[in-house]
């Protein structure tokens, strides 16, 4: 890994729409981290013994959804793609719109809805996924359906009505701040900054 710091500021979706949940945790942005001609299997390397673990390999995936019981990371490791963040294909709302590029991640809190909305043909990332690793974080795992000590996504299209919305507002809000950032590791920005958009 390289030493790029965070993109400063983070982005803030904090604000509920009638299909998303959202989050009070901020969507993070790291330029240019992962290594020399990143693949997944070197990304696992460097990101795994921050217990953040592989779920899978994925290209351009156009359909607004969010996961309500894990946080997610993006590790691009080929082409580039434009994501729209925070809204469902229902919402009125306008978004946010982020590119990203080979070397890039993004970390997208549980709750926070997104899609690419143009992508390369050749876009690929490696999406990774919070372990288990305090007491805290443990429990939560139980209520969930672990795999490998880490929840497996569940998606949601942001077209639930609001009873079913406001159930998966308080699972997302349920999620542990994990103990690792998954880039730098313990005492990263990561775990710095979600602990003090929720005052801990």
């Amino acid at each position: 890994m390289t030493n790029t710091k965070l993109q400063l500021p983070p982005y803030f979706i904090t604000k509920s729409t009638p299909h998303v949940p959202n989050s009070p945790l901020p969507v993070l942005v790291y330029r240019s981290v992962l290594p020399a001609n990143p693949t997944p299997e070197n990304i696992c390397g460097a990101v795994e013994p921050n217990n953040w673990m592989k779920g899978g390999v994925f290209n351009h995936y156009p359909a607004h959804h969010f996961h309500s019981v894990t946080h997610e990371l993006y590790a691009v490791f080929k082409g580039h793609s434009r994501l729209l963040l925070g809204r469902g294909p229902l919402d009125a709302e306008v978004g946010v719109e982020v590119d990203l590029r080979v070397g890039d991640c993004i970390v997208l809190p549980a709750g926070v809805a997104h899609c690419c909305l143009e992508s390369s043909h050749d876009y690929e990332y490696v999406g990774l996924y919070p372990k288990a690793t305090s007491p805290l974080f443990a429990a939560f795992i139980l209520r969930a359906d672990s795999t490998q000590g880490s929840p497996h996504w569940d998606n949601n299209f942001c077209k639930a009505d609001e009873q079913e919305t406001k159930q998966k507002t308080e699972n997302a809000r349920a999620v542990p701040v994990p103990d690792c950032d998954p880039i730098c590791g313990v005492g990263g920005p990561l775990v710095q900054t979600w602990k003090a958009a929720v005052g801990n």
